[in-house]
């Protein structure tokens, strides 16, 4: 190649490593790591409908509160998450399918984070006749109000949980990144 040629191919390669390292295309990405230790939770509503298209079939609505206590409290950009509420949906077939549910975590500070969760369920009957399970997927934060609005990340989730109203629970191990979107 002649020195003509490589000052022309040098300069869209240099325009590349000035773009890509810029903060425009960099975000700083912060761990976060969710324990269910010492959480508190409730359900708040649940209806259940049976499907007659197959024997065992159901759909489900719930809403859940998680109070988040002490060192149970996961921290994003320097406000603790005190308490979170999850709406969800699962379409169940002899206890197994998919769940989708969105959350809003509160903050010590009053602030809304917002997730969008996706995954699927196990589950077994108690003697009470609630379902006793664990599901496993991914959520995505999605936002939320004031600073938080351009928020987002990553979370792979572990659920275990019982249905039961009286004394049932739902605990939820995640780990993953969250950034701020440029």
């Amino acid at each position: 190649m002649n020195q003509d040629m490589m000052s022309r191919m040098s300069i869209p390669a240099w325009v590349c490593v000035a773009l890509l390292s810029s903060p425009v295309w960099a975000q700083q990405k912060q761990p976060l790591n969710v324990s269910g230790d010492g959480v508190k939770s409730r359900w708040v509503q649940q209806n259940l409908i049976d499907v007659d298209d197959v024997p065992g079939h159901q759909i489900r609505n719930y809403e859940i509160q998680r109070t988040f206590t002490g060192s149970s409290q996961p921290v994003v950009d320097g406000e603790r998450v005190v308490e979170g509420w999850g709406r969800g949906y699962s379409n169940y077939t002899n206890g197994i399918g998919p769940v989708l549910s969105y959350t809003t975590w509160v903050t010590d500070k009053g602030s809304k984070i917002f997730l969008e969760s996706v995954g699927t369920s196990e589950t077994q009957p108690t003697e009470t006749g609630s379902k006793r399970g664990t599901y496993h997927g991914t959520s995505r934060i999605v936002g939320g109000n004031g600073r938080f609005a351009s928020l987002r990340g990553l979370l792979v989730d572990i659920s275990k949980f019982d249905t039961d109203p009286k004394v049932g629970y739902s605990t939820v191990d995640s780990h993953g990144d969250y950034w701020f979107e440029k």
